[in-house]
């Protein structure tokens, strides 16, 4: 059975570093000029800050869990020698490292971003890529060998990344049309502004999920859609994906131009995007939560 403290901890790892990424690209794709500088941008920094020391701290202790794992022991029992042998003898020790690299340079680039604003979301979406990427070694991904590991841990970071991308909008958008004064106008344009890119991610989800699915599930394990535990969570999965992908076209073909329509006076065209919202990113969270149970279980086509 999967140790359900490991599961916590990685659902918290997924979210946090998403967020880590999908802030800054999102601010770097849709803010504008001064509005990299002023309040939209700086709570931006904050909730990167927040995302990245929350990252640092769980990351940690994903170690000291795994560690514990691997020798067996009681967390308290973990001993400074096996979580140094862990670091220094494993590809998953090496993307552990990079990831706290990553996000360490992220505290100082996020505080002190207000004077070269484009330059320091530049950079810290790019340290983000690499915390979020790094989680590609901890999964089925990093687990093949030869030119088939190669292509598996290829889409594995690319679904990440999309994903997290996707992450970030969403709490972007929370931000914009939860504020105590929405801005409607600034609301309506970055919502419309993101459809291509949303688009864009959308595919990319979909081409890396086959990849994925066709490595781990394949066409002679079906059955094991239905039969298996891994299979049965993979299709809770898919259709909480395609439960936000309904949302998501909800969003962009019904609220956003219902809050272009009604910008001055936006009242109901809000109260329909935050509950679309809302409704979309508690999805992406449970879809967050079965990722992290996936990877604690054998894929069908391991059997």
């Amino acid at each position: 059975m999967a140790d359900p403290a490991m599961i916590a901890v990685r659902f918290a790892l997924y979210a946090v570093l998403a967020a880590a990424f999908g802030l800054p690209l999102f601010a770097l794709q849709a803010l504008r000029g001064g509005e990299r500088v002023v309040g939209t941008a700086l709570r931006f920094r904050v909730g990167i800050v927040a995302a990245a020391g929350a990252g640092l701290a769980f990351s940690a202790l994903w170690l000291a869990l795994l560690a514990a794992s691997m020798g067996d022991t009681p967390l308290a029992g973990v001993t400074g020698e096996t979580v140094a042998l862990l670091i220094d003898g494993t590809a998953i020790g090496a993307a552990w490292t990079a990831r706290m690299a990553a996000l360490t340079l992220m505290l100082p680039v996020a505080s002190l971003g207000g004077r070269a604003p484009r330059t320091a979301f530049g950079l810290l979406a790019v340290a983000g890529a690499v915390a979020l990427g790094s989680l590609a070694w901890t999964g089925h991904g990093a687990m093949d060998e030869g030119v088939r590991g190669w292509v598996h841990l290829l889409a594995d970071l690319a679904h990440l990344l999309a994903a997290g991308a996707w992450i970030g909008a969403l709490a972007a958008f929370l931000r914009f049309t939860f504020a105590r004064a929405p801005d409607p106008v600034l609301a309506q344009r970055v919502l419309h502004g993101f459809a291509s890119t949303g688009t864009l991610l959308v595919l990319l989800l979909l081409g890396t999920g086959l990849v994925n699915g066709w490595v781990l599930v394949g066409p002679d394990h079906l059955a094991a859609l239905v039969t298996d535990d891994y299979g049965r969570l993979l299709l809770i999965k898919l259709a909480l994906f395609a439960a936000m992908l309904a949302l998501a076209a909800a969003n962009r073909f019904r609220h956003t131009p219902a809050l272009r329509a009604t910008v001055d006076d936006p009242v109901r065209a809000l109260a329909g995007l935050r509950r679309s919202l809302l409704a979309e990113t508690t999805a992406a969270l449970a879809i967050l939560v079965l990722v992290a149970w996936l990877g604690m279980l054998s894929p069908p086509a391991s059997a």
